[in-house]
């Protein structure tokens, strides 16, 4: 097969990414995204100089869709020209490449961080469940299902990061994860982490660290309540009647 590495890059190197020239890693990203949000905790935490660019995911840009092979975000672009993309890969390369890993160096231990990092990928998925949930019933489930996984994560958490006293990757996918449920508490009838005592203490640390705060603007909670509002779901419908109710006040 013929390597096409050079053209590749001089093919890149042509679409002149917004804001390319400031810093030779540039993360494509998007405002809510919670898989960009990973990435640029970790940018953050190894203290790597990095560019940010906000894409409008309803209507991508030419330049992205000719890097981005999944057409997603997170994308790293390395040396003006070297594509990476999935965030827990492209945590594992910025944590390769600098000192201190914020991985664990036991093999098996740190399997198991990884193989957490991908439960919190699949609760990422619950979310999307219960926002998206068309009526009453389904939200009641969606609710239940994702109990059941801050249920199953109290068992592994060690505090006061998952895996005891280092943050750690593992830890990078979890912030955003909690933060989706800054907004969604005010929604739901119960508070899912009452009984979930180590999950509800590690997330209130994750949220006052400041890596992770600065992975969102401050305008986060207004955004994601505007993205919420606009769902055609049970959900979308109680966020739109609270904005009828404050207009009426």
């Amino acid at each position: 097969m013929e390597n096409n590495t050079e053209e590749n890059a001089t093919r890149i190197n042509r679409l002149k990414l917004p804001g390319q020239a400031d810093h030779k890693t540039v993360l494509v990203s998007h405002h809510l995204c919670p898989y960009v949000q990973r990435s640029l905790i970790m940018l953050m935490e190894k203290g790597i100089a990095h560019t940010r660019i906000n894409i409008d995911l309803g209507n991508k840009p030419d330049w992205f869709i000719a890097l981005s092979p999944l057409g997603k975000v997170p994308l790293l672009v390395v040396n003006d020209h070297q594509v990476v993309f999935e965030s827990a890969v492209i945590c594992e390369y910025l944590d390769e490449v600098t000192p201190g890993s914020l991985h664990p160096t036991a093999p098996l231990e740190r399997a198991r961080h990884r193989a957490w990092i991908e439960f919190a990928s699949q609760s990422l998925n619950g979310v999307a469940r219960l926002y998206n949930a068309p009526d009453e019933i389904q939200f009641a489930r969606a609710t239940a299902a994702i109990r059941e996984q801050f249920l199953r994560l109290e068992q592994e958490v060690t505090g006061p990061w998952f895996g005891g006293e280092s943050f750690s990757i593992v830890d990078c996918a979890y912030g955003p994860l909690f933060r989706y449920f800054d907004v969604l508490d005010g929604y739901l009838a119960e508070d899912l982490l009452a009984p979930c005592s180590k999950v509800a203490a590690w997330r209130k640390g994750l949220a006052q660290r400041q890596t992770v705060r600065e992975a969102v603007s401050q305008d986060y909670p207004q955004r994601l309540e505007t993205f919420l509002g606009q769902r055609q779901s049970f959900l979308g419908e109680q966020v739109r009647s609270r904005w009828t109710g404050r207009n009426h006040q």
